[in-house]
């Protein structure tokens, strides 16, 4: 007579690799989300941000090498540096007016109080200088302190 097998059942649950296995699965699926949902236009006035701060750092530096006047002066549509060297224009030169990233790119200069421009030399050292970039109810202040390359400020600077 044969002898009968011994058949381990199991009990319906599932493994602890399984449900780390899950676990994991379900974190990448939730940052592959985050991401895909994060608001574009905090994602358009940061690029903006970052894109003006090397701007703005190149047209010190042309300042400073020419010895003449540069002054960034932003309106509705965009911006221009008055006082750039035409010579040689091309694609990265600061030459021409330049739009914004996004037609609704609002811009404030904060300092100095009055401004509607900010000069960027040809001195090594200017006076503080800082402006605001709105788009719909976000919001990024950018600046100098005069000495120190132009940066994002955080809230705590006046």
């Amino acid at each position: 007579m044969p002898r009968p097998s011994r058949r381990w059942s199991r009990s319906g649950g599932f493994t602890l690799l399984e449900l780390l296995v899950v676990v994991a699965l379900i974190a990448l699926a939730t940052t592959g989300v985050s991401f895909a949902l994060r608001d574009s236009q905090a994602s358009v006035l940061e690029r903006e941000a970052a894109r003006l701060l090397a701007m703005l750092e190149t047209g010190r530096a042309q300042s400073r090498t020419t010895g003449a006047t540069v002054r960034w002066t932003p309106d509705a549509k965009g911006f221009v540096f008055d006082g750039v060297s035409t010579r040689g224009v091309s694609t990265e030169s600061l030459a021409g007016p330049r739009p914004w990233l996004d037609p609704a790119i609002e811009v404030q200069v904060m300092e100095p109080a009055g401004e509607r421009s900010l000069v960027l030399g040809p001195e090594p050292l200017l006076p503080r200088q800082s402006f605001v970039l709105r788009l719909g109810a976000h919001q990024l202040r950018l600046g100098t302190d005069g000495l120190a390359p132009f940066a994002l400020q955080t809230g705590g600077e006046p």
